[in-house]
């Protein structure tokens, strides 16, 4: 592994924090001069020192135009086509906006008119929810936005939400009128007519609706649309080039370092209200007892500053808020369950998100005992000394399943999306000698290579990796170079997700917390370097192509890397110079009988004819006639529902927790946890792509006894 006087040079080259300040002209500056300011830095921070910068011109205004237009209103059922006319007015006058040459005009007026149309809006399709549907018409609706136009004015913006509405409002009734069919002997139910239900579906939508867009109103503040404007800008330099807001960029810290500072009270959303769901053991919450489940919150406040009435917010925007630095007051009005409203105020305090930490268990297959170590995230505490380090913590379950004396390890990357590079490497290290892990290169010099300097090895038996198409970045880096040693078997979807750059983060403004490093306009999270595989080629675009592939559910769905348009292109540098593990293996066999196993199952069979099945048909036209809709729900139900059937195995694996965290699972002091903890493991004892991960590392385990019994 590396060695620990590297850590600070990798700290500075990989998450290094450039401090880019610039202080406001007086505490009474207008909100837009501190914005158009911001702006102004980041586009010169962008065309400066991105990877791959374009030029900030006519045809990128015409570019942030579009997309600006499309992140408002992706559906196109709220401006109309003469707005869009207006606004082109703007069209290539952003890019002087940006650098500072213009003032800032295009993201107010489209935002000010969106939230005039918003309005309208909601007026229009009120009015046509008041009138029932006709079931009976042969009509269609074609509701994806990229395959539609802007309403030609108000006319024509009536049909198109009549479209919308009668879809919705069929979606709704064709699942009542399913519903009787599955209650005929409750009379309060078989009594209800056709009528009733077209009422009912439509009731059901306009609530439906009006609690989504009155919840777009209150969060599409000015602040948010600027913040949204920016990520239009930096979006189109590439996709992971992002900017935070100081709330997102603490956001982003704490996700990253597996713990944050709130009050210890995990929301729901229930009856249009944000309530307690559960209190976790030892924390400000649970030790002021002035709390409890199923307290509705009504306000929050910042210490003694007025509160922010919290009607209306999504539960993700309410913890926004209550989340704040270590030792701040937090206070809420809470309405109790007798009806009674009280002010609580809270210190907040460290809660550590161990459920989002490396864990494992034990499972036997056959004779063999295969060890499951599940890994969410490369995680990485770099402001704390003694904070978690997703290496170290997978480290001690290698040592946990190597007292259970199992035959090989599952390492599970499924939907991990990332994280520490540096992490990586310290990974990699666990289970090589020693050697080359990744090259990174920024755009101007040469490939540096971050190597693994240790001869130890901790695990040096079977290993198998499992990823599918949101296995990103640091897990593509750790997959490539595990297949590259070949160190062990990849097993997954066809490619991992493809993101093949290295993101820095540039904080902006004065410091405001020195102990959390948060500034007073956030950061820019940068793209700077890409990395390659110690093979040469990249995994930007193309991901990590397993040794044996899984036919997977979400094989259909464009979300991958190659699918975004700003993508940066894939390429290739020198390989570096590295010995492979075991080069007398017979890794051919192994996935010969593995892709066999595969071909022969049917759920995978089925699987991928229904994802082929889908991926054909999941954006046509959509019926707005009851009987065809119907028809046509049928088939895609029966699919979704066959494939939802085919991924959990009929007969449960036998899994269990390893000794030392047994208590972790079902004697936790805090019981909600320890519920989530089973549910965890409920859940992994069904699943058909780990069993076949297991049958796959028992098969290296037979052959590795076979070779040392012949010795």
């Amino acid at each position: 592994m590396l060695s620990r006087k590297v850590l600070p040079l990798l700290l500075i080259v990989i998450f290094g924090s450039i401090f880019w300040a610039f202080k406001g002209r007086n505490a009474d500056e207008p909100i837009l001069e501190k914005q158009q300011r911001l702006l102004t830095a980041i586009g010169q921070i962008l065309e400066k020192h991105h990877y791959s910068p374009q030029a900030i011109d006519d045809a990128f205004s015409k570019k942030v135009f579009n997309k600006y237009i499309s992140e408002l209103d992706p559906d196109k059922d709220i401006f109309q086509k003469q707005d869009i006319t207006e606004l082109k007015k703007l069209d290539t006058t952003i890019d002087d906006e940006i650098n500072g040459n213009a003032p800032l005009q295009f993201f107010p007026k489209a935002g000010k008119l969106y939230l005039k149309r918003l309005d309208e809006t909601m007026a229009i399709y009120a009015g046509i929810l008041a009138k029932p549907f006709d079931f009976t018409v042969n009509e269609k609706a074609q509701l994806e936005g990229d395959k539609i136009d802007f309403a030609d004015g108000e006319k024509g913006k009536q049909e198109q939400w009549r479209l919308r509405t009668k879809f919705l409002a069929l979606e709704r009734y064709a699942e009542l009128l399913n519903y009787r069919d599955k209650n005929k002997n409750v009379d309060s139910i078989a009594r209800k007519t056709n009528q009733q239900f077209e009422a009912e579906a439509r009731a059901k939508v306009l609530t439906a609706l009006n609690k989504n867009y009155n919840r777009i109103k209150l969060r599409l503040t000015e602040t948010e649309q600027f913040n949204s404007f920016v990520n239009t800008v930096t979006d189109l330099m590439d996709p992971h080039t992002e900017y935070f807001a100081p709330v997102e960029k603490r956001g982003f810290d704490e996700e990253m370092s597996g713990h944050f500072f709130g009050i210890g009270a995990q929301l729901k959303e229930e009856d249009n209200n944000v309530k307690i769901a559960t209190l976790i053991p030892g924390s400000p919450a649970w030790k002021s007892g002035e709390v409890h489940v199923n307290d509705i919150i009504l306000k929050v406040a910042q210490g003694a500053a007025e509160p922010t009435d919290i009607a209306g917010y999504e539960v993700t925007d309410v913890v926004k808020i209550i989340r704040g630095t270590k030792g701040s007051e937090v206070r809420l009005t809470i309405k109790k369950t007798d009806g009674t409203v009280q002010v609580v105020s809270l210190i907040r305090d460290e809660i550590i998100q161990d459920e989002q930490f490396a864990r494992s268990v034990v499972a036997k297959k056959g004779n063999k005992k295969i060890g499951y170590i599940y890994l969410p995230e490369f995680y990485a505490d770099f402001e704390n000394p003694n904070g978690r380090r997703c290496s170290a913590d997978v480290a001690e379950e290698i040592k946990k399943l190597k007292a259970e004396q199992v035959d090989g390890i599952v390492l599970d990357l499924r939907m991990n999306g990332g994280g520490s590079l540096y992490e990586v490497v310290q990974m990699v290290g666990l289970f090589i000698k020693n050697g080359p892990v990744v090259q990174v290169k920024d755009r101007d010099g040469a490939p540096q290579t971050l190597s693994d300097n240790e001869q130890s090895v901790l695990y040096d038996g079977p290993l198998t990796v499992m990823v599918n198409e949101l296995s990103a970045s640091a897990s593509e880096i750790f997959a490539a170079a595990i297949q590259d040693y070949k160190r062990g078997i990849i097993v997954g979807s066809t490619s991992t997700y493809g993101k093949g750059t290295v993101q820095k983060q540039l904080p902006l403004g004065r410091a405001v917390d020195l102990s959390t490093g948060s500034t007073e306009f956030g950061a820019l999270k940068l793209t700077f370097e890409k990395f390659y595989r110690i093979n040469g080629n990249s995994t930007q675009l193309k991901g990590v192509t397993p040794d044996i592939i899984m036919p997977d559910q979400y094989e259909y769905i464009k979300f991958r890397e190659k699918d975004q348009p700003s993508a940066l292109k894939w390429d290739q540098i020198p390989k570096s110079t590295y010995s492979e593990w075991n080069t007398s293996f017979d890794w051919p066999s192994i996935q010969a009988k593995a892709e066999q196993r595969i071909n022969e199952n049917i759920a995978f069979s089925t699987i991928k004819s229904n994802t082929d099945w889908l991926g054909k048909n999941i954006n046509k036209e959509y019926e707005l006639n009851i009987d065809k809709y119907q028809q046509q729900q049928v088939t895609v139900r029966e699919k979704v529902h066959q494939t939802d059937s085919l991924i959990k195995l009929k007969q449960p694996m036998d899994i269990k927790p390893v000794a030392v965290d047994t208590d972790k699972f079902f004697n936790n002091p805090d019981k909600a946890k320890g519920d989530r903890y089973q549910q965890w493991l409920k859940g992994i004892q069904s699943d058909v792509y780990l069993n076949e991960s297991f049958n796959i590392i028992a098969d290296i385990a037979d052959k590795l006894d076979t070779i040392t019994a012949k010795k």
